[in-house]
């Protein structure tokens, strides 16, 4: 679904279409769905996954085929060490995909078993998620041991804190979810409530943004005092600040910081297939440590908030069934400006073996009412 903005003299550009951005880390599920002895599934960009923990606690993600036959390892079996294709019984440690036996093999064949590979993909586990990376098309079915990426983790800032997470399917591609991710605007209609804000609530802002690896930053700055939420933290008595950052491939991490209290957030739109994705959001926090019950009532808000974010994705989905042509405008938009420069920048340097060119020069100060 192209999007038509504009260049500084006017002439209508397009972004790019909703590719998928490969050799990254996405999380595939929460690692409290494996089971011992048990096998889960996920699907990311268009993969099938199976995944599971092995008898020395190591998770592990392979393809969800097998190669003799294609049939789905995940209708087979797994002893915690082996996974075992059904159809045909062959066994396959799962970390690095190795053949171990195929039980059909007599005395007069010559195959070597262990030559024989399922794919299997890195995976490691992070904040109660398995993150699987998922390797360029045809770079090799085994991802390499060591990547060049660190696996996503949740930013904390001391041993005590409490922790929550949600999840939400959205009928959009991966593109649609994260612009909507990063949207400053959408707050006082999307998510109007008395716990949060209203359209009445609507003020003319000014935030500066400034370049990093691979995303943008919305510097440090004090947070909007139409929120409800951010106005709590004003009992401990110290200057608020918050940061968000978003990086590709689909992050943004938010920090507020209060004295020595803290709320920390890692948001993900994870491409699921073409047309779907999934929105998972990971906090962390010691803000009202102490008080009773504050992790379900937290939740219960949280869950509502994103809510709201994923039926607005499945009315706007009712729209995009007809193709419609589609706008993005300055100052507002510019964050998803930036968001498909440094897509397209990813995608091409991909191809020429060169470090990608980063959209902006250096920090520029954006404005809007929200």
């Amino acid at each position: 679904m192209p999007f038509v903005t504009t260049t500084e003299t006017g002439a209508p550009i397009q972004g790019p279409t909703a590719t998928h951005l490969y050799d990254d880390w996405y999380p595939a599920l929460r690692t409290d769905q494996l089971r011992p002895g048990k096998l889960s599934t996920a699907m990311l960009l268009d993969i099938p996954l199976v995944i599971g923990r092995r008898a020395d606690g190591r998770v592990f993600a392979m393809r969800d085929s097998c190669p003799h036959r294609g049939i789905p390892l995940s209708h087979g079996w797994f002893d915690g060490n082996h996974v075992t294709c059904k159809y045909h019984g062959w066994e396959f440690e799962p970390c690095g995909g190795q053949c171990a036996l195929i039980p059909s093999l007599s005395s007069h064949d010559h195959l070597d078993a262990t030559r024989i590979f399922a794919t299997a993909y890195a995976c490691e586990e992070r904040d109660g998620h398995a993150w699987v990376f998922i390797p360029s098309p045809g770079s090799g079915k085994r991802a390499p041991g060591a990547q060049p990426r660190a696996v996503p983790q949740l930013a904390k800032f001391g041993t005590r804190y409490r922790t929550a997470f949600l999840t939400a399917d959205l009928p959009c591609n991966i593109d649609h979810g994260i612009i909507g991710l990063m949207d400053p605007a959408h707050g006082p209609f999307v998510h109007q409530a008395w716990w949060w804000r209203t359209r009445g609530s609507i003020r003319e802002k000014t935030k500066r943004f400034e370049p990093i690896p691979e995303g943008f930053r919305m510097s440090a700055h004090a947070p909007s005092g139409n929120s409800a939420p951010y106005k709590l933290l004003g009992v401990y008595g110290a200057p608020i600040e918050t940061t968000i950052d978003f990086t590709l491939p689909n992050r943004r991490t938010e920090v507020i910081r209060a004295g020595d209290k803290w709320f920390s957030s890692l948001t993900t739109v994870t491409p699921v297939t073409a047309s779907t994705s999934r929105i998972d959001v990971i906090a962390a926090w010691n803000v009202f440590y102490h008080v009773p019950f504050v992790t379900p009532i937290a939740k219960f808000f949280g869950a509502k908030f994103v809510r709201q974010d994923q039926v607005t994705m499945i009315q706007q989905a009712e729209g995009l069934r007809h193709n419609p042509s589609l706008m993005l405008i300055d100052d507002a938009d510019k964050p998803a400006k930036w968001y498909f420069a440094l897509k397209q920048a990813r995608l091409d340097s991909a191809q020429a073996g060169a470090l990608p060119k980063h959209p902006m020069d250096g920090p520029v100060d954006l404005h809007w009412r929200s």
